[in-house]
């Protein structure tokens, strides 16, 4: 008996490796991005109540529509992006089942996917579930104290060929914090009405940009041309520190969510009833909650550059997201897997190595990520374990 290839490549991902030694060893877990605290009161009562209340069979395939109809006024309150909640919103297993769902029904097999490089580790395995190939492009990271991650218009525009079929673009960018200006993603916006492109936009960290970003988050269905031609993606997880609960979305043209519900019915059809309503009632409080979460997790990601800097490590800049990115080079070492494997037994800290987002684990040896999203006390004795690396 034999089983597909089509992913064999994977293997275990890497976040069980790292949390297993997190366990094994008593270490603070700062590798797996998920806060350490819950989300908004108003948000868990919501969920308790919709329970309580009896909201526990399958919900609607595309989504409750008070949930759908949250999201859209969302998106019309922050961006002007209209919407339509019953044609133009689907509710979704998460970011990642409407990134996969989205691949799946807009690629053919053999079809190439352009993307930024480093990516979350699904974005590959997505794409090969597909028959897709990914066809990465690499930001360069900053080489001087304070510089951003570089974008390479040239390289972007060379890696669109002619099986070319999406962009990926994922801004907010995890692992690297990279935030696309809007001159960087008018490039993207030419490109995908040159060629004739769909893009796909991960916008999960859209409230997660801190203020020295050299620009605050700009949905790239907001420039001409691209509302109909972008399917946009975002969650509620990182938004409401509710990660476990895998509430997702995709807002695009009534054609393009109807081919992404199409594959989404035979993947979970339908998903947390309960929760649904929970995060309509997020989403509802509007600026007052989600206008914090930057400036909040700015705090943390300063407190811990304080530490990692003291420890002896060069950090890149971050301008959004849970993650901050580090040199490992300046503490004389240059494989950063073997590094992370260590740092457990030597540091009592889990990090992960960033070579394993990048299709050469060469081009990314000397990187770690480190999670800022935990409580300032678990930064600060993650800060003091990794001083005795000095």
């Amino acid at each position: 008996m034999t089983t597909t290839g089509r992913l064999a490549a994977f293997g275990t991902t890497i976040f069980a490796e790292m949390s297993a030694l997190a366990v094994r060893h008593g270490a603070v877990n700062l590798g797996q991005g998920f806060p350490d605290t819950d989300g908004p009161r108003e948000v868990l009562d919501a969920a308790v109540e919709a329970i309580l209340g009896g909201q526990n069979q399958y919900a609607p395939g595309p989504g409750i529509p008070a949930l759908r109809t949250a999201i859209a006024e969302h998106q019309k309150d922050w961006y002007g992006l209209d919407y339509d909640p019953d044609s133009e919103v689907l509710v979704t297993a998460g970011a990642t089942e409407a990134l996969t769902a989205a691949i799946i029904a807009l690629t053919e097999p053999g079809d190439e996917v352009v993307m930024l490089e480093p990516y979350y580790d699904s974005y590959a395995a997505a794409i090969a579930l597909a028959g897709a190939v990914h066809r990465p492009v690499r930001l360069a990271a900053p080489q001087a104290p304070g510089a951003r991650w570089n974008f390479d218009e040239d390289a972007f525009r060379a890696a669109i060929g002619p099986r070319t079929r999406l962009i990926l673009l994922n801004s907010p960018h995890n692992p690297t914090g990279f935030v696309a200006t809007p001159d960087e993603l008018a490039v993207v916006a030419e490109v995908a009405q040159e060629h004739d492109l769909i893009v796909l936009t991960d916008e999960v960290y859209e409230h997660l940009v801190f203020s020295d970003a050299a620009s605050q988050h700009v949905p790239l269905a907001t420039l001409p041309g691209m509302r109909e031609r972008t399917v946009l993606i975002s969650s509620a997880g990182k938004t409401f520190s509710t990660t476990g609960w895998k509430i997702g979305w995709v807002c695009s043209t009534p054609e393009l969510v109807a081919a992404v519900t199409g594959v989404k019915q035979f993947l979970t059809y339908t998903n947390a009833a309960p929760l649904q309503p929970a995060v309509a009632t997020g989403l509802g409080m509007g600026r007052d909650h989600l206008s914090t979460l930057g400036p909040a997790l700015q705090a943390k990601r300063d407190l811990l550059t304080t530490g990692l800097v003291g420890a002896g490590f060069d950090v890149l800049r971050s301008e959004a997201t849970y993650f901050l990115t580090v040199d490992v080079t300046p503490l004389g070492e240059t494989d950063g897997l073997a590094f992370c494997r260590s740092l457990p037994a030597r540091a009592g800290v889990v990090a992960v190595p960033t070579q394993v987002f990048y299709d050469d684990p060469a081009a990314g040896a000397r990187y770690l990520r480190f999670a800022v999203c935990k409580r300032d006390e678990v930064l600060r004795d993650a800060c003091e374990r990794l001083a005795t690396l000095r």
